[in-house]
């Protein structure tokens, strides 16, 4: 008697991204094992994330690692500067980059913090007196030689610009004492409304650092690296009281935390974590952002050496954090919170950033290893990349039977001329099988064809769905699929995956 088919379908494979946390065989099959070099698009699909575009062309970062540090300086008037940092020197422009270090200015590192504020660019990193760019003069300067300039320069690394003035803390000698300016002046640092505060007794578990400040919904928030202190009333600094304390959860560094506008996300020992539901829980569970990943990105922290960032794009949606020295990005798509609040997760490997920044046009820049790039189109400069997704095995409901696979169906969404390699294997076995097919063309004029009754072409002015159905072979109680396809200038979906086997005895 013939047996009957058994099948699994996937429809948008991957939409729940990456759970590397779970047993591989207690997970539904919207979670991936790999999804890389991918994004979670805004109908839910894992698509091939955009590559980027050099828009400098000059020999200014020599042999250095490349621009490390990136700003926006927007003037009153409008002028718009872009900064940026590498080589141990800072420069204006994207397209022409310019020299603008100050001379007999010294500069041996590049992590600089840059901070718009009223109609000056500041700059600074600790142990280095701040620099201060005007738009009226048109240079950069150091901070002391500014014509409002008052008191001493702080030499710290960690600077926000929130009610009304500068704050700055963690210095070389000093890691519990943060400075403000006077009213909107980020120069002036005695005199007027300028102070400091001095938070040593004040961490809730004895002892602390402070590793980043935040402003977020009318309080002042200061990340310790293992404490969590909110201010009120930091409008008037000299007057703001202590309103809550979150103790066992911090911030990794200074630029691991960045605002979504209604939240504040950053990196704390536990994983990912949304502040709000921080302060909600007062504790320290699994990291609640990055929960399906989580010990991934611990050993990613261990072993990272460089300057781990956050960055928000409200255009892509997505939140991303960088290990720069060990070339991983992990991709945090903002639309589609999972159930337990967790972000859907995918990583980034071959693009290689240092840093990322925003500009007022909402555009997303990169600075890497050749210089300042543009997030767009779909190529890392002039090469092609690689997407990847895979499936954890799947059981078909029943670990104990054999399964003989006997097609695959794949439906793919743009990729014109694409060529797409259908990987499975068997019994958590890295041997995958493989077969490849190339995507057509993509004409207007074909629609509803079938070819064969083996694959059919939808195509419209804007995009092709084609349907490929695989014979595949072999046998065992689980079996992996995946997805890989070199992006070569077009963007590609994954629309749907149908798997059908027919089951065999008990093993």
């Amino acid at each position: 008697m013939a047996q009957q088919l058994q099948s699994i379908t996937i429809t948008a494979p991957g939409f729940a991204g990456i759970n590397t946390q779970d047993a591989p065989l207690a997970q539904e099959p919207s979670f991936s094992a790999v999804a890389d070099n991918c994004v979670i698009d805004k109908e839910g699909r894992i698509a091939a994330r955009k590559g980027y575009e050099i828009l400098n062309g000059n020999d200014l970062l020599g042999s250095s690692d490349g621009v490390e540090s990136m700003g926006e300086f927007v003037a009153a008037d409008g002028d718009i500067t872009f900064f940026s940092a590498g080589n141990n020197k800072i420069f204006s422009g994207t397209t022409t980059m310019v020299d603008e270090t100050p001379a007999a200015y010294t500069i041996t590192e590049n992590n600089w913090k840059m901070v718009n504020f009223n109609d000056h660019m500041y700059f600074f990193q600790r142990g280095y007196e701040p620099l201060v760019y005007a738009d009226h003069t048109g240079t950069v300067l150091p901070m002391s030689t500014h014509t409002h300039a008052t008191g001493t320069p702080p030499e710290g690394h960690v600077a926000i610009a929130a009610f009304g003035r500068m704050w700055v803390a963690d210095f070389v000698d000093d890691k519990s004492t943060i400075y403000w300016s006077d009213l909107l002046d980020g120069t002036a640092w005695s005199g007027g409304s300028t102070g400091s505060i001095d938070i040593t007794n004040v961490w809730p578990t004895g002892y602390d650092v402070i590793t980043a400040l935040a402003a977020h919904n009318g309080f002042l928030i200061i990340f310790g690296r293992n404490s969590i202190l909110v201010y009120e009333g930091a409008s008037s600094p000299a007057n703001m009281t202590l309103a809550d304390t979150i103790s066992n959860v911090g911030c990794v560094g200074r630029d691991a935390v960045v605002s979504t506008g209604k939240d504040l996300i950053f990196l704390d020992d536990s994983g990912v974590r949304s502040l709000s539901r921080t302060i909600q829980e007062k504790s320290a569970p699994i990291g609640d952002i990055s929960k399906n990943v989580n010990n991934d990105i611990k050993s990613l922290f261990a072993a990272e050496t460089g300057n781990i960032s956050m960055h928000y794009s409200p255009r892509e949606a997505f939140v991303l954090l960088n290990f720069p020295q060990l070339a991983v990005v992990y991709c945090f798509d903002t639309r589609f919170p999972l159930q337990d609040g967790s972000f859907r997760a995918t990583t980034w490997s071959h693009i290689n950033p240092l840093i990322f920044a925003n500009t007022s046009t909402e555009s997303l820049y990169i600075g890497n290893s050749e210089g300042i790039a543009q997030y767009i189109g779909f190529k890392d400069g002039t090469t092609s990349y690689l997407l990847s997704y895979f499936s954890h095995p799947l059981s078909f409901g029943d670990t104990s039977n054999l399964k003989f696979l006997k097609k695959i169906n794949l439906t793919t969404f743009d990729g014109a001329e694409a060529t797409v390699v259908l990987n499975w294997a068997y019994d958590y076995s890295g041997a995958y099988k493989k077969q490849a097919y190339t995507l057509p063309k993509s004409n207007v004029g074909q629609y509803n064809i079938s070819e064969f009754n083996t694959e059919a072409e939808y195509s419209s002015s804007i995009a092709l769905i084609t349907r490929k159905k695989i014979n595949t072979s072999g046998q065992g109680t689980v079996v992996a699929v995946g997805v890989e396809t070199t992006v070569d200038g077009k963007t590609i979906a994954l629309q749907e995956i149908n798997i059908q086997a027919l089951m065999g005895r008990i093993v």
